[in-house]
């Protein structure tokens, strides 16, 4: 649907999808059946809208379109396995039309295929990317950009799930307390990866892709209501509210991206930076703190400096050395190092960004070399800094980061 020729039917589509796949889930209850049936509507809806006009339920338009597919799907499996009844479902014409009329107005399916998809039932790896590509409509090159895998892995793990999900017969409704506990740490990690690529896109023209992010966060506070004493949900809702505070400033009138210690932050929302902070000052004070909660941390810092020189790395190099000792995520590793050499000068940032060179994980991802570059060049070597911010812009496949890069490496090259 990204290739799409109008730019709000994708966008209207992109957001849809999931509402429409939930509800169709709600009737058929075969996910994979489901999923094609709703991946042909939204086909089909990208062929006509732009002639015919968007309907005036675009919504219930697709459940129908969906729902047709769907029968004939089953009506196929009971010829090819030559049984009467193969699952109680009616036709399309004896579905009313006021069902899908008010598809729109009844509790989000969304949310439930989200937990759905987070069923223990499915190794977590599988979960994530199937909810991915299912809830947030990511492509298969996407998700694996975002797990750092070849494509190939994530396209079998989205298989593997769909046939587990049609074993285990998962049923499609929003879990008791006990079994949103199992799934919830899923659940997190899928919002999380799903506002990453809305804040900054993987590919393609634009820097943000917005209806990811504002769909991570909508979904962010319907599960901070189902379990509003979880300080990790609350870190993670007040990480995506100060991170996407400065989307307004990230890009200017060009649409070029524009780093964070040169923006504007005035253009900066005032209103998402008091509510994260608030949420995850509050979750620290319940103890523990986890992973989210840190990275929220060090977002208020950054949001309550009011200019770059201003900005406490101290602390944040203090934050990102707790976090450190969590996880062995790399990119956890480079902030870490970017941090350090904030606080202890470039070179002490560079030797820790030397055996990172050495990850698996970070092999043909641009992040690590742009970060070596922007040491190098504060330490004054220029020309290393040139070659590397160069082979970085042929790494990323985001036009506008890509862009940036090239120009920095010739600003460099000018000196």
């Amino acid at each position: 649907m990204r290739d799409a020729a109008n730019p709000r039917i994708e966008c209207l589509l992109r957001e849809l999808a999931p509402q429409a796949l939930g509800a169709v889930m709600r009737q058929g209850n075969d996910f994979g059946a489901s999923e094609d049936a709703v991946q042909e509507a939204l086909i089909a809806a990208a062929d006509q809208w732009p002639c015919r006009g968007i309907p005036g339920k675009p919504l219930g338009w697709l459940i129908r379109v969906a729902g047709r597919r769907l029968t004939d799907h089953v009506r196929s499996e009971m010829s090819r396995r030559n049984r009467e009844t193969l699952v109680g479902m009616e036709t399309p014409q004896d579905m009313a039309p006021a069902v899908y009329d008010e598809a729109e107005s009844v509790s989000d399916d969304t949310l439930v295929l989200l937990f759905m998809c987070c069923h223990p039932a499915l190794t977590s790896a599988s979960a994530i990317a199937l909810t991915l590509r299912a809830v947030a409509g990511l492509t298969t090159g996407e998700i694996a950009r975002a797990f750092l895998v070849p494509e190939s892995t994530i396209g079998q793990r989205i298989s593997r799930a769909k046939q587990s999900i049609k074993a285990s017969g998962i049923p499609f409704r929003l879990p008791d307390p006990e079994e949103r506990a199992q799934r919830l740490n899923s659940v997190l990690h899928v919002l999380y990866l799903v506002f990453n690529e809305g804040y900054t896109a993987t590919s393609g023209a634009a820097l943000h892709r917005p209806d990811l992010s504002n769909e991570a966060i909508r979904l962010m506070r319907e599960v901070h209501k189902l379990v509003p004493n979880d300080p990790e949900v609350a870190g993670l809702l007040a990480l995506m509210l100060l991170t996407d505070a400065r989307r307004a400033a990230r890009t200017g009138p060009d649409h070029e991206l524009i780093p964070l210690d040169e923006q504007d932050r005035t253009r900066w929302n005032r209103q998402s930076i008091a509510e994260g902070v608030a949420l995850v000052s509050a979750a620290l004070s319940k103890g523990l703190a986890g992973e989210y909660q840190l990275q929220a941390a060090i977002a208020a810092v950054h949001d309550e400096a009011a200019s770059a020189a201003e900005t406490d790395w101290p602390q944040i190099l203090a934050l990102y050395s707790v976090l450190k000792r969590m996880t062995d995520n790399p990119m956890v590793a480079v902030s870490h190092a970017i941090a350090t050499a904030m606080v202890a000068g470039p070179n002490a940032g560079l030797e820790l960004l030397e055996p990172l060179m050495a990850d698996e994980r970070l092999q043909g991802n641009h992040r690590l070399d742009t970060a070596r570059a922007h040491l190098l060049e504060r330490a004054g070597k220029l020309v290393a800094a040139e070659t590397l911010y160069r082979s970085a812009a042929l790494k990323t496949t985001s036009t506008p980061e890509r862009n940036y890069l090239l120009l920095k490496a010739a600003g460099l090259r000018q000196l």
